[in-house]
């Protein structure tokens, strides 16, 4: 099937589910599946179906075989030979695979408890409210949706259906990084000065979904560059409160009206630190965090990729031990919507918001030319 095809059969899809809406401790405690903090379900394993079965889910649902506490127990795609395949080889029964029309029968299937969008960024929000409105559980590859309305509309479907809505930030669980913030916190860089986040990639295929306004609501700053725009609040520790942007364009031919190749951009924080970084799809080696603070400095390079991830301090080397990164996600996320419990660095909805606001306000900053506040609450 050529790309053109692809496109097409992607775009009908979302019309046609369109719906109104009228290491510090792995864990902090908060309340949740398990309000009174029993872990009245601990031990017992996520049931996950994954929707879209492309490269990513096929990395994820490989490191779901090493979970302690989740497995994938159901598959939605729209490609019947990919359910057949799929399900055979993860040992989901035909019962519990499902394609984008009929996936709202999840309601009735007890052996899944939630539901992993890993989808392009245009379907996210009307699959992730379909999900909600069947009683599951949704887990939503970032970015959580297009823009800060598209994710106000999905945090608000799932409080309504009294489900949890999580986002597959899988930095938030990995050990160097935590180990950054924990140190953050003991006060071992004193009053943070200054983050430099760069996040980027020569990307391939000029066909591929990633640069297609339509489908991915962006260019690099969408896929690459919110791990910095990610990446800067959980290492500084502070919410933004402005944020400036300037985007550079190359290979117009590549990169359309609507789709950024490379967006340098600058965030303000409350205490005065500021963080420089750059978002691209037109360089390659870019996978750098830098933190100073008047006491001493963190880096981890690569700092976002699958792993290992490498880092230093001013202490030292960082050394904790690689796992990979999906197994411990979903462990850990297996522990927020069974026992209660939430991550150090959040990974709900909240937070996926959040970081669409910024990316609202880079997009606008780099057509304006001036700096946009930011409220992020």
């Amino acid at each position: 099937m050529t790309m053109d095809h692809l496109r097409r059969n992607f775009l009908q899809k979302l019309v046609a589910s369109a719906v109104v809406v009228p290491m510090l401790s792995p864990y902090r405690a908060l309340a949740g599946a398990d309000p009174a903090g029993t872990g009245s379900n601990r031990g017992a394993a996520l049931r996950v179906a994954l929707m879209g079965l492309g490269s990513y889910a096929a990395r994820v649902a490989e490191a779901m075989r090493s979970c302690k506490r989740a497995r994938v127990a159901g598959l939605i795609s729209g490609t019947p030979s990919k359910l057949q395949a799929w399900g055979t080889k993860f040992g989901v029964p035909e019962k519990s695979r499902y394609n984008y029309e009929n996936f709202d029968r999840i309601k009735d299937d007890p052996d899944i408890d939630a539901v992993y969008i890993i989808t392009p960024n245009a379907l996210h929000r009307d699959q992730a409210i379909r999900v909600a409105r069947a009683g599951k559980h949704v887990i939503c590859e970032k970015p959580m949706a297009l823009n800060a309305k598209e994710g106000q509309d999905m945090v608000d479907a799932c409080a309504d259906a009294g489900v949890k809505l999580l986002v597959g930030y899988r930095m938030h669980f990995e050990p160097n990084t935590l180990e950054v913030i924990r140190m953050r916190e003991a006060g071992d860089f004193g009053k943070i000065l200054f983050f430099q986040g760069l996040c980027g990639f020569r990307i391939g295929d000029p066909g591929q979904w990633r640069l297609d306004k339509a489908l991915a609501g962006g260019g690099a700053l969408m896929d690459i560059g919110i791990y910095a725009v990610n990446g800067a609040r959980y290492m500084v520790g502070e919410e933004p409160t402005w944020v400036t942007a300037q985007q550079t364009r190359t290979d117009p031919v590549k990169f359309k009206e609507g789709v950024d190749e490379t967006i340098q951009f600058q965030l303000g924080f409350p205490s005065g630190a500021v963080a420089s970084c750059l978002s691209t799809y037109q360089m390659n080696h870019l996978d750098r965090f830098f933190m100073t603070g008047e006491q001493g400095f963190a880096e981890l390079q690569p700092a976002t990729g699958y792993g290992p991830i490498r880092g230093r301090t001013h202490k030292g080397e960082l050394a904790r031990p690689h796992t990979t990164h999906q197994t411990v996600q979903m462990d850990e996320m297996a522990g927020i919507l069974l026992d209660g419990k939430t991550p150090v660095v959040p990974v709900d909805g909240e937070e996926g918001l959040k970081d669409l606001k910024i990316i609202d306000a880079i997009y606008a900053a780099c057509d304006t030319g001036g700096r946009q506040d930011l409220r992020l609450g």
